[in-house]
């Protein structure tokens, strides 16, 4: 029996194959359990709906991915559509997975105190208010020990030059999620994030991923980076009956980066 019999739940922010979404997704419906997914809206102009088959073309080989809507977390009435028709779907559901972040690229380009004011409530409202959004939305209809993940980074945490705005959110969304495990834990309702390393995706090529993993492989304790595997087991243990007494939590996938109070090995490249 996997360790997702009978569980069902929402996957938010699936691009394509490379997003740690859909690993943490192949992950739950390997261990049994029923996913619908989300994807970014298309605008009316795009005939070929690019957004929608990038992911349809995952979904669609997954028998246990039962359906594909589109989501703006920007739009509440939306956000409560999609929650209604995954109850519609699954009734009480068990998990949510919120892996979404923006920021205009002009704003991450530029030096954080450059900022422009729009683009600074764009992100945050993207980035950090949609989890607070889609969380309030989906509280009707979440089963009496469900669970939710969100997907944060170390730039929250420290100062990391070219993560930028994006660290601002990533701090906001970290407390975001002690908050919302406070709110909702009278329900039993869990909330924890990961902090994966860098990784390959299409988020990641925008905050400057390539720079980041050679770093990471001098740096961290295990000397190596992390996978899409590593990342997938770690967000589904969150999302499982495994992790049943943690809420509030921040769980980091990054061979150890974050323990570190020096460069470590790197010092011996430095020499």
């Amino acid at each position: 029996m996997g360790l997702f019999e009978g569980k069902k739940g929402l996957i938010l922010g699936v691009a394509n194959d490379h997003s740690i979404a859909w690993a943490i997704a192949q992950e739950i419906m390997r261990e049994g359990g029923l996913c619908g997914f989300t994807h970014l809206p298309d605008r009316p102009d795009d005939e070929r709906q690019r957004n929608r088959r990038r992911v349809s073309q995952l979904t669609d080989k997954e028998p246990n991915a039962k359906f594909l809507v589109p989501l703006d977390v920007q739009d509440d009435q939306n956000i409560a559509d999609v929650m209604k028709q995954a109850h519609d779907e699954f009734g009480k559901f068990d998990f949510l997975l919120h892996s979404i972040a923006f920021a205009d690229r002009d704003d991450l380009s530029r030096d954080t105190v450059e900022t422009s004011r729009a683009g600074f409530k764009l992100a945050m409202d993207v980035s950090a208010y949609s989890l607070i959004a889609v969380c309030n939305g989906a509280r009707p209809y979440f089963s009496s020990n469900a669970a939710v993940a969100a997907m944060t980074y170390f730039g929250g945490e420290k100062a990391v030059p070219g993560y930028n705005v994006m660290g601002i959110c990533k701090a906001a969304l970290d407390a975001t999620v002690r908050y919302l495990a406070y709110d909702l834990g009278p329900a039993g309702i869990r909330v924890n994030a990961v902090s994966a390393g860098p990784i390959r995706t299409l988020a990641g090529r925008a905050a400057g991923v390539e720079e980041m993993l050679k770093m990471y492989e001098h740096m961290a304790p295990l000397g190596r980076n992390i996978t899409h595997e590593e990342v997938g087991k770690a967000g589904a243990y969150l999302l499982s009956d495994m992790s049943g007494g943690i809420t509030g939590e921040i769980l980091h996938v990054d061979g150890g980066y974050n323990i570190m109070g020096s460069p470590g090995r790197l010092l011996d490249q430095l020499k």
